[in-house]
């Protein structure tokens, strides 16, 4: 039995061994001490080997207890170089002392496994004594050497934190870090990343002080290297880059990427995000992101730590809408999300009697039967509802077609369960593309102009639903559905409001839409609904109106409709959203145009942009800047010309000519 618990213990200190020589690729704030390390460990391989391999294969008591230690003292090694290559590089740079403090432990317990084991009663050679020898004198003077430290990179990573007024010096530091660390690319940011989310994991949620202020240096440096790099290659899937020639341009001819609201950045990778889906806990993610998170065996949020009640993804539109929004408000095309392929397209799992009783549906829904049809329109309505297989297996069977051509049935409730029908089908990605193809925008617009308001409703939920796919944005407009859902957003119910000011948003993320838009009277209606009391649209209508005021034709109508005063009413009393978009509007406005910036002065908008400037969104604050210094430089200008008037008053005039004619 000791015979072979020896053999045992040996055979784990040889795959341990050979686990820790094939880690390689340390991070740079620690490569010296733990390539030694390494280097020193794998030199016990052949004296295991040997006693492995042993004649004498009766290990004595003593020597087994000390192999025994030697195994605990390599694990913790183990351990400790897999850190060096898979943590935080910011981490083991700011907190290099606990870092060495660590590897100075890790080497002491290795030192005394090492000097406890009888090497007189092994079976070994002399060879593979001294080589044993000579790892045990390299630890023991390991022990007591001071380690060389990049004081540089330390105080580099300081002075960023606690910033520095000099932005020429803060560039050439955020440039040393980055070449130093290591920072260089999307992939290399987003592992850094990742690391930092590990760390918090294994903090049990509460990340403390240091994780945070990592995290925050972190988006300095990625923030960095995307100004200086903004055609930066990175794979396919992570590259959420502003293509070249997208940037703002400035006066002497660089281009500058725009800052990315934190609303707008993934979590784990910091990058701006083309396909955001929401985990259970509500927060959004980076599909691909999340994706990577969950394939590495976590079942956790990342950002709050609590424990997913299940894996599912949901897209997030009017994120998504968000971001679209603020690409095209700052001259960035917006991120392109992967296209589905056929690998990973979603297949339904119904079983064969599920798909049977969809089959006899479908029959009923192309037997011209009104009963039948509208029979067979409700429970697949239902059964679209329900989940996502039943989606993917209606769709499958061919039921879009059948049902865009209910659509313009004269009889009401099957015309309303159609349109609901084609509403649940679009919450499945693929099915949005084949509800296009199958020609039933028209269907949905004729739907929204004559059917009943519950149909109306669910029509203009549809046409946003649909477009969140950016090409349907220019089949959807070019097809009339704009007007339409402009006399909904007036004359509907709450709810159809709320589902035409959604659809109208979306579609006017497009630019060829918000002509549209305010040529079918949109804007009267926004700012009736801006000033109604308890109307609850506030939010949806200044969200429209701060897409529309980037248009030539929405400024002019927005201008002449009296929008100042309201405007600055929110940004005085607004929520944080709200007072963002209405500063967004104004910002436009006032965009070579005297005569609202003197109106929204006169209307006391000076307080309010000072208080949003310091305490509101990141967005908000930029656009409260912006009318500050627009009205700064209108100030000044008429000081000046103030003082060129009363310049030419006070000079002294020439003489009158008197003619005296004749007495």
């Amino acid at each position: 039995m000791e015979e072979e618990n020896g053999g045992l213990v040996v055979q784990s200190l040889i795959e341990t061994v050979n686990e820790i020589a094939s880690i390689s690729d340390y991070r740079c704030a620690v490569k010296k001490q733990y390539c030694n390390l390494a280097r020193r460990l794998k030199l016990l391989t052949p004296m295991l080997e040997e006693i492995r391999d042993s004649k004498d294969s009766i290990i004595p008591q003593q020597t087994l207890k000390a192999l025994v230690s030697l195994k605990q003292a390599l694990d913790s090694a183990k351990d400790l170089l897999k850190f060096g290559r898979e943590g935080s590089k910011i981490y083991m740079v700011l907190e290099r002392e606990q870092i060495m403090n660590k590897y100075h432990e890790v080497t002491a317990k290795l030192e005394q496994a090492l000097s406890g084991i009888s090497y007189e009663s092994l079976d070994i050679s002399d060879e593979v004594k001294e080589q044993v020898e000579l790892v045990l004198s390299q630890f023991r003077r390991a022990k007591g050497r001071a380690d060389d430290t990049d004081v540089e990179l330390y105080e580099d990573l300081l002075s960023l934190y606690n910033k520095t007024d000099d932005s020429a010096k803060d560039l050439a530091v955020l440039r040393r870090l980055s070449e130093k660390l290591q920072l260089l690319g999307i992939a290399d940011l987003t592992q850094e990343s990742l690391a930092l989310h590990e760390m918090v994991a294994a903090t049990g949620g509460d990340p403390g002080e240091n994780i945070e202020k990592m995290s925050m240096l972190l988006k300095k440096i990625k923030d960095f290297v995307q100004t200086e790099n903004p055609n930066l290659d990175a794979p396919a899937r992570e590259k959420n880059l502003p293509p070249s020639g997208s940037g703002q341009a400035f006066a002497d001819g660089s281009h500058k990427t725009p800052v990315i609201p934190d609303d707008f950045r993934c979590p784990i990778s910091l990058e701006l995000m083309k396909d955001p889906v929401i985990v259970s806990t509500g927060q959004t993610y980076e599909r691909y992101c999340i994706e990577k998170w969950l394939e590495a065996g976590h079942d956790t949020c990342p950002k709050t730590l609590q424990k997913l009640t299940s894996a599912a993804l949901t897209p997030n539109y009017v994120l998504r809408s968000l971001i679209a929004q603020w690409c095209e408000a700052n001259g960035i095309e917006p991120p392109k999300r992967p296209s589905s392929s056929g690998s990973n397209k979603t297949i339904s799992t119904c079983s064969p009697a599920e798909r049977t009783k969809t089959e006899i549906l479908l029959h009923k829904l192309a037997s011209g039967n009104l009963e039948d049809q509208r029979s067979a329109a409700g429970e697949i309505r239902l059964l679209a509802k329900r989940n996502a297989d039943n989606r993917v297996a209606i769709a499958e069977a061919g039921a879009i077609p059948l049902l865009v051509g209910l659509l313009s049935t004269p009889d009401c409730r099957t015309q309303e369960h159609a349109i609901t029908a084609l509403l649940n089908l679009s919450i499945c990605e693929e099915n949005k593309g084949s509800i296009v193809s199958a020609g039933a925008v028209p269907g949905i617009v004729h739907v929204l102009k004559k059917g009943s308001m519950e149909a109306r409703e669910n029509a203009a939920a549809t046409l946003f639903s649909l477009s969140v796919v950016d090409e349907n944005k220019v089949t959807i407009g070019s097809l009339g559905a704009i007007p339409p859902l402009v006399t909904l957003l007036s004359e509907g119910t709450q709810r159809g409001k709320k589902d035409a000011a959604t659809a109208l948003f979306n579609l006017c993320i497009y630019q060829g839409n918000k002509g549209k838009a305010v040529r079918a009277g949109v804007v009267p209606t926004l700012m009736r609904l801006l000033t109604e009391t308890g109307g609850g649209m506030i939010d949806e209508a200044l969200a429209i109106l701060a897409i529309l005021a980037s248009h030539p034709e929405g400024k002019a109508i927005i201008g002449a409709a009296e929008a100042i005063p309201v405007l600055v009413e929110v940004i005085r009393n607004g929520s944080p959203r709200n007072r963002e978009n209405a500063a967004a509007v104004l910002v436009h406005l006032c965009s070579g145009d005297q005569k609202h910036l003197v109106e929204a002065q006169e209307h006391g908008v000076m307080g309010p942009l000072v208080d949003l400037a310091q305490n509101g969104t990141d967005r908000g604050k930029r656009k409260a800047q912006q009318l500050l210094e627009r009205i700064s430089r209108f100030v000044e200008q008429q000081k000046h010309t103030q003082a060129q008037i009363e310049a030419h008053i006070q000079q002294p005039q020439p003489p009158t000519m008197v003619n005296s004619g004749d007495s």
